[in-house]
């Protein structure tokens, strides 16, 4: 079973093709450059290397969200048409939960994070349960001070995963302590290889009815409908 997987939903670009429980290929780029002209070129270079064509192809994984609201409608509006025009199924993960995936060796919670701006964060927090990750608490959008003290009242160790993990770090340390476990800096970007492989175990979705999933509405949106008295 050939999987692609595609995930633009932050700041790293990652595209990845699995086969069973092989990674054939995996490219991973962190540039300040537009995902949406570069995805397409990614994803046929990395078949074209890998000797895959894409009617080989038997599923799509891609990254649905929380992010950049930009970077995840690229994501999923290219997985959706993908999927559909090679008439294979497509599955949607939550880009936090492949970003928790790094923290897979941790003894502990595990708490990925984006930031959101004015203090605030998408997160959720997850724990690995045999090879698989367990979601603890949904992803949610919240102050990240009030997120580390909703933590504090679990008294376990948390491990703090992603590139946006320093600029709440006082206010994370403020409230756990030493409760509070921060991971290295080769982890902080999200493996696309281990989007493919839980979006295996994932269920299929329709593709006219997938929609990306950006936890709260965009600043411009919110403002739109306050003006529209809704």
């Amino acid at each position: 079973m050939k999987v692609l997987a595609i995930d633009t939903s932050n700041f790293t670009l990652g595209i990845a093709l699995v086969n069973g429980n092989q990674v054939i290929g995996e490219y991973t780029t962190n540039l300040k450059k537009n995902h949406s002209v570069r995805v397409m070129p990614a994803i046929e270079t990395l078949l074209r290397d890998c000797d895959t064509k894409p009617k080989e192809l038997t599923k799509i994984v891609v990254a649905q969200g929380p992010g950049s609201y930009t970077g995840v409608r690229i994501g999923v509006t290219i997985a959706k048409s993908l999927a559909w025009t090679l008439q294979i199924p497509l599955s949607g993960v939550s880009s936090l939960e492949v970003l928790a995936a790094n923290g897979r060796y941790f003894n502990g919670l595990i708490s990925p994070l984006f930031d959101a701006r004015r203090g605030q964060i998408y997160t959720g927090l997850y724990e690995m349960e045999k090879d698989s990750l367990k979601t603890v608490i949904e992803d949610c959008n919240i102050l990240s001070s009030e997120w580390a003290n909703q933590l504090k009242e679990l008294n376990r160790p948390v491990l703090f995963v992603g590139q946006d993990v320093d600029i709440h770090r006082d206010a994370i340390t403020d409230a756990l302590g030493e409760l509070a476990v921060f991971a290295p800096v080769q982890s902080y970007n999200s493996r696309p290889s281990e989007l493919a492989f839980i979006g295996l175990d994932k269920a299929e979705v329709d593709v006219h009815q997938f929609v990306p999933n950006y936890i709260r509405m965009a600043e411009a949106e919110a403002k739109w409908l306050e003006q529209q008295g809704k």
